[in-house]
């Protein structure tokens, strides 16, 4: 029993140090409940702590973009109106690898610009830019050392002075993948 422990540690250590990298890429599809719901995501992480195999600690920029075109029609007449929401943030964050799975936590601060514009009526475009704080949480595997799968939850909040947890509106689950290198 005694030799299966040295041996179980050194194959956690060696699949550990391969999962973790210096420097990542990564894109995602993104959904929420506030409109528009669905969007696309990207982000770039570089990690500080290389000579930890077991753990990672680094900083993320990140931005996501949402678009969504609605029309009216009635009597001959069209109305159409772009939605398009738009962020983006830095973060620190910190994981721990086991393994083949990697989860994950971080916090951030970031801006996000929101624009409502209409081609069909004049004076309608409207724009409105806040700073949010966020936080997240997720997990990625590493199928292929280079090659990673996540998911993440992260949730955001524009109330800097007071912030609360009480608005489920800026919640949103993230699927992606990123590349490492």
């Amino acid at each position: 029993m005694k030799r299966f422990i040295p041996l179980t540690a050194l194959i956690i250590f060696i699949f550990s140090a391969s999962t973790l990298a210096q420097f990542e890429i990564g894109a995602s599809y993104e959904l929420r409940d506030e409109d528009p719901q669905s969007g696309f995501g990207l982000r770039i992480q570089k990690g500080f702590t290389e000579a930890l195999p077991m753990i990672d600690i680094g900083i993320r920029a990140h931005a996501s973009y949402f678009n969504e075109q609605n029309s009216l029609s009635q009597s001959g007449a069209t109305y159409s109106q772009d939605f398009t929401n738009y962020d983006f943030g830095v973060a620190a964050y910190g994981g721990i690898s086991l393994g083949l799975l990697q989860p994950y936590v971080g916090l951030g601060l970031g801006s996000e610009t929101t624009d409502l514009s209409s081609d069909d009526v004049q004076g309608e475009n409207r724009d409105e830019s806040n700073i949010y704080w966020n936080t997240f949480a997720g997990a990625k595997v590493t199928v292929i050392p280079f090659l990673k799968p996540f998911l993440e939850y992260r949730y955001s909040n524009k109330q800097l002075s007071e912030p609360t947890l009480a608005d489920a509106q800026n919640g949103r689950i993230i699927f992606g993948i990123s590349l490492s290198f």
